[in-house]
């Protein structure tokens, strides 16, 4: 089976940017780059085969400093990616000093090629395309002063032959140009892979910090989720255990039923954890959707009123639309609003809850007349359920007010926007100012 699935199996959201970075590299490269010590051989291999024929006529004409000179840079350009600026100016050493020993050597400069591919994919391309000047005006040097003299003597042949070049002057342009050129290719091949590779590891970066992101964003969900059903649940099962114990001798009945509400409250709780936590362990075959709520706001309240709350539940206008994170949020806010009551609501005898639908305008207020005794109640928790609150009504283009009611008590206002149906079938609404009003 092939390493590399084709365009139509990508679809899977499992795949990993490397994983999609290695498809668009394709199997040459990323087996060169999986095997590095390979290339290096193999490279060795190309170097020694384009200089055989200099290795070859040094060799017969028994200019054997010449042929080790040529060895050792094989030798050198085993570790080229290790030091690549330091075998770089050993190998333009050796290839010069080759010319130098021998004037009959015509130079090889596929050693020298290599070193500056190497060098340049690992170095600014500012600095290199100095050093190649340079490494060109040093071979430009010696060549006039050895390589020239030493491939036409003073001999009537030689002489002849030169002249048919163009002379001297034209064949010296002509060679220093190809050196210059030809060094000048390689520095810019390698300063493009550079780029290259710089731009794959800025991408890398970017789908890392990306990643990251999604993550903090969806353990910050979690977290949300998490916070709203335990507080919720636990503050209901506390609430309805004390009353249960109040009236067990009194009402056994009643004390039945405020048990059995418990237990109720309980299983909902572990089954909205379960949710929650299952996305986490769950494959692809988890919905990442939020739960719709349904009829259960109805069924929240109800439990609220067994616990004890006084509420009083009031909506108004047109329905509330079918969109499933929508009424996620209202549910959550409404939920969250009354555990806060439960939990630290003083003397209430009076809570209500307004639903309000107007145009493409919602509305949800909560309010309480509880007293304020003891601590202040915004300075008593964590104030995570109130940032929550305040996120999801972010969600719809909804601000969020909470703090104490002018009228006494506690009140909580989330004003939100419509969600707006896309084209893909879901909705969507920018996220806006949240504002927690505490005095």
């Amino acid at each position: 089976m092939s390493k590399y699935p084709s365009k139509e199996a990508t679809g899977n959201p499992e795949v990993s940017f490397d994983e999609l970075s290695a498809q668009r590299v394709g199997r040459t490269r990323s087996w060169m780059r999986s095997k590095p010590r390979c290339v290096d051989v193999a490279v060795i291999a190309i170097y020694l085969l384009l200089s055989l024929t200099s290795i070859i006529d040094s060799a017969l004409s028994q200019h054997w400093v010449t042929v080790g000179l040529l060895l050792i840079t094989g030798i050198l350009l085993y570790y080229r990616r290790r030091w690549p600026m330091l075998i770089l100016f050993l190998v333009a050493i050796v290839d010069s000093g080759a010319t130098y020993f021998d004037n009959s050597y015509q130079g090889n400069s596929v050693g020298l090629w290599i070193a500056l591919y190497t060098a340049a994919t690992q170095y600014a391309a500012r600095r290199m395309f100095v050093l190649t000047f340079l490494i060109s005006a040093l071979q430009a040097l010696i060549f006039t002063a050895i390589g020239l003299p030493g491939m036409f003597t003073a001999s009537d042949v030689d002489q002849q032959a030169l002249a048919d070049l163009g002379g001297k002057t034209v064949l010296t342009i002509l060679v220093l140009s190809f050196l210059i050129g030809s060094n000048i290719f390689f520095v810019a091949i390698g300063s493009a892979v550079r780029n290259h590779r710089l731009h794959e590891a800025e991408l890398t970066n970017w789908a890392a910090r990306v990643e990251n992101l999604a993550q903090l964003r969806e353990r910050n969900r979690i977290a949300r989720e998490m916070h709203d059903v335990v507080a919720h649940s636990l503050s209901v099962m506390i609430a309805l255990s004390d009353g249960a114990a109040v009236v067990l001798k009194r009402d056994p009945q009643r004390a039945g039923e405020v048990l059995a509400e418990l237990s109720a409250t309980g299983r909902h709780a572990l089954g909205d954890m379960r949710r929650v936590i299952g996305v986490l362990r769950t494959g692809d075959g988890a919905s990442l959707e939020p739960q719709p709520a349904g009829d259960s706001l109805e069924k929240m309240l109800d439990g609220f009123i067994v616990a004890g709350l006084p509420l009083r539940f009031t909506q108004s206008g047109p329905p509330l639309p079918k969109d499933a994170t929508f009424q996620l949020t209202v549910h959550r806010i409404v939920q969250e609003s009354l555990t806060n009551v439960l939990r630290y609501g003083r003397n209430v005898t009076r809570v209500n809850v307004l639903i309000a639908r107007e145009g493409e305008d919602v509305s949800v207020k909560i309010t309480d007349d509880g007293t304020q005794v003891g601590p202040r109640r915004e300075g008593v928790g964590s104030a995570q359920g109130i940032r929550g609150m305040s996120e999801r009504a972010a969600l719809f283009d909804g601000t969020l007010v909470a703090g104490p009611s002018s009228e006494g008590g506690w009140s909580v206002v989330a004003t939100m926007k419509l969600p707006r149906p896309t084209d893909s079938g879901t909705t969507t609404r920018a996220s806006s100012a949240i504002q927690i009003q505490q005095n």
